[in-house]
C-alpha cells in the first residue's frame, strides 16, 4: 500500500514536470514569435531606419555660426550650398542651376526652379544675399569665402549677380557655404547669438532638440526628393571627445570623424570599419629660386633626391601622415597620380656630377669663372614647432650624408614670420592649409614664396582661368605637374591624415573627404 502511494506520488510529480516544461516551451515560442514580429516592424526586414551620432562640445546647429567641425560636417545633409564638392573635389551644382563668369570680377548665379525651405516657402536670391551679408559681418568659418565680394545684385527672384573687389582664380569654389533663410532671420537683432535652428533645404531637417540631444528627420521638401533608408538621426551631445569614443565603443553611436589618427587607443581595433583620407594640411620646403646656388634646378633636384620622406614620416610622425608630392595631391581630380617617394642617393649624386659639381673632401664643389664654390645651403625652421624642428634636423642629416652642407637656423616665431614675409632664406620648412580649389597661384603665381619664375607655367595659369572643359583642364594641369617635377621649386613632404570610423552595423558606401563624410547617405542603413 505504502509502495503504491509512493508510485502515485512519483507519477504525479512526473506529470507536473512535463506540464511545466510544456508550458515553458510554449511560452518561450510565443514570446520569441512576438519578439520576431516586433523586430520586423522595428527594423523593416532587418534594416534599422535610424542612426546615432555623437558631437563633442556642441555650440550651435546653425552652420554659419558654429565653429564645431562635426556640426559643419553634419550641416551638409541639412543645409544646401549653391555649389557642393564631389568626392574628388569637382564642382557639383546644388541650389544653383548654373553659374557663369561675366568678367574678371563678376559672376551670375541662377537658382533651380521650385526650390523650397522645409516649411514649403521658396528659396530665392534674397536668401543668397542675406547669407553673404551675415558671413561678411561675422566670424564664421565661411567668412573668408565671401570677403572678396563687394556686392550682390538681385536680378530677379532666381538670379543674382556677385561682384568681386578683385579677380580671384577659381572663385566658384568659394560658393560651397550653406544658404540660410532671409525670412526666418531678418528680424533677429543679433544673428550670431541666435539659438534658432535654420530651416533646412537639404536631405534632413531638425525635428526636436534639448540641451543634450537632437533629432533629425527626412525633409519632405528637399528638392532631390530621394527616399532615404535612414529616417531618423539621433544626435547626442558630449562634453569631450573621450565621451564620444566611449559611447562608440559600447555601441551607442554609429560613426565618428576625427583627425586623431591614434583613435584605436581609445576604441580598440575591432567592431568597426575605418576609412582614412588625406587632410588639407601640407608641410613642404620652399626653395629660393633666386639664390646664387639654388637657382640651378640640378641642385634643387639633388636636394629632393637626398631627402627620405618615408623615414621622416616614420621617425617623427609614426607613419600617421601621408607622403606628399604636389600641392593638390589631397584627392583633387586634377592630380590623378599617386604621390611617391623620390629618395635616391645615387641620382642625387649623379645629377650634381652631370651639372659639373665635383665631390671633394666630403663636399660638393664647382669652379666657375675662376671661383670655386662649395655646395652649402641654409634651412630655416620655427623653433616653437617641435615636430618641424625634428623634421629639419633629419633633413639636415640626410643632406649632409650626400655631401650637401646645411646651416640649420632654428628661429623664433616672430623671426620665422619675417623670413616668410621677406622671402629672405635659402630654404624654409613651412606649411599651408590647402583650400578646396585647385588654385596654384600661392605656389606658382607671381610673387610666389619660392621666387620661382617660369613663363610657360605663367601662361598656363592664365589659360586655365577661362577653361571649363574638364578634359582640357586635366591636360593643362598635367603640363604644370611635369614642369614642376623637373624644376623643383618646392619639395612637398607630407600631409595630415583624417579618419572616419563606422560601426559594423552601419551599412553603406563610405567615401569621406575633407568636405563631408556623408556621400551616398541616402543608401545607408543600420542592422
Amino acid at each position: 500500500m505504502k509502495s503504491n502511494i509512493i508510485k502515485y506520488i512519483f507519477i504525479l510529480f512526473v506529470i507536473c514536470i512535463i506540464g511545466f516544461a510544456t508550458y515553458k516551451i510554449y511560452y518561450k515560442e510565443e514570446t520569441t514569435e512576438g519578439n520576431v514580429q516586433s523586430n520586423v516592424i522595428e527594423t523593416d526586414n532587418q534594416v534599422i531606419t535610424n542612426m546615432r551620432i555623437g558631437i563633442a562640445k556642441f555650440d550651435n546647429i546653425n552652420p554659419i555660426i558654429s565653429q564645431n567641425k562635426d556640426v559643419i560636417n553634419l550641416s551638409t545633409i541639412l543645409y544646401e550650398p549653391l555649389i557642393a564638392l564631389t568626392e574628388d573635389y569637382k564642382l557639383e551644382l546644388r541650389l544653383a542651376k548654373e553659374w557663369s563668369k561675366v568678367n574678371e570680377k563678376a559672376y551670375i548665379i541662377t537658382l533651380k526652379s521650385g526650390l523650397k525651405w522645409e516649411d514649403g516657402t521658396p528659396i530665392t536670391g534674397k536668401d543668397i544675399q542675406f547669407t553673404v551679408e551675415k558671413l561678411k559681418a561675422g566670424k564664421s568659418i565661411y567668412s573668408a569665402n565671401v570677403q572678396n565680394i563687394s556686392s550682390i545684385e538681385i536680378i530677379d527672384g532666381q538670379t543674382v549677380k556677385i561682384n568681386l573687389q578683385k579677380e580671384e582664380d577659381f572663385f566658384e569654389y568659394n560658393l560651397v557655404f550653406p544658404i540660410i533663410s532671409n525670412k526666418q532671420f531678418v528680424a533677429e537683432k543679433d544673428f550670431y547669438k541666435s539659438r534658432i535652428a535654420p530651416m533646412a533645404s537639404g536631405m534632413y531637417k531638425v525635428k526636436a532638440a534639448t540641451s543634450d540631444t537632437m533629432e533629425l528627420i527626412q525633409n519632405d521638401n528637399w528638392y532631390q526628393n530621394t527616399q532615404t533608408k535612414i529616417q531618423n538621426i539621433y544626435i547626442n551631445f558630449y562634453s569631450t571627445m573621450g565621451d564620444v569614443y566611449n559611447s562608440f565603443k559600447i555601441g551607442k553611436i554609429d560613426m565618428i570623424c576625427t583627425s586623431n589618427v591614434k583613435i584605436a587607443d581609445y576604441i580598440g581595433t575591432i567592431g568597426y570599419t575605418s576609412k582614412d583620407y588625406k587632410g588639407r594640411q601640407l608641410d613642404f620646403i620652399a626653395i629660393n629660386c633666386k639664390d646664387t646656388i639654388l637657382q640651378n634646378k640640378e641642385v634643387r633636384q639633388a636636394i629632393e633626391y637626398a631627402i627620405d620622406k618615408k623615414k621622416i614620416i616614420s621617425s617623427v610622425y609614426h607613419n600617421e601622415y601621408y607622403l606628399s608630392s604636389f600641392p593638390i595631391d589631397y584627392g583633387n581630380y586634377l592630380y590623378n597620380q599617386e604621390s611617391k617617394s623620390t629618395y635616391n642617393i645615387s641620382k642625387a649624386k649623379k645629377v650634381l656630377e652631370d651639372a659639373g659639381w665635383v665631390y671633394k673632401y666630403g663636399r660638393w664643389q664647382k669652379t666657375e669663372n675662376y671661383t670655386t664654390r662649395t655646395l652649402r645651403v641654409s634651412l630655416v625652421v620655427d623653433n616653437s614647432n617641435k615636430e618641424r624642428v625634428e623634421v629639419a634636423k633629419l633633413i639636415e642629416q640626410q643632406l649632409e650624408d650626400v655631401g650637401i652642407g646645411v646651416s640649420l637656423y632654428q628661429v623664433s616665431n616672430s623671426n620665422y614670420k619675417s623670413y616668410l614675409k621677406e622671402k629672405d632664406f635659402d630654404m624654409i620648412l613651412t606649411g599651408i592649409n590647402n583650400g578646396y580649389s585647385p588654385d596654384l597661384s600661392y605656389f606658382l603665381g607671381k610673387d610666389n614664396l619660392a621666387n620661382y619664375e617660369n613663363e610657360q607655367i605663367q601662361s598656363i595659369l592664365q589659360e586655365i582661368k577661362e577653361i571649363t572643359d574638364e578634359n582640357v583642364l586635366k591636360e593643362k594641369y598635367k603640363q604644370i605637374i611635369q614642369i614642376y617635377e623637373n624644376e623643383v621649386p618646392y619639395i612637398c613632404l607630407y600631409r595630415d591624415k583624417k579618419k572616419a570610423v563606422y560601426s559594423m552595423k552601419l551599412i553603406g558606401e563610405f567615401t569621406p573627404n575633407n568636405y563631408t563624410s556623408y556621400y551616398h547617405m541616402s543608401k545607408w542603413y543600420r542592422q
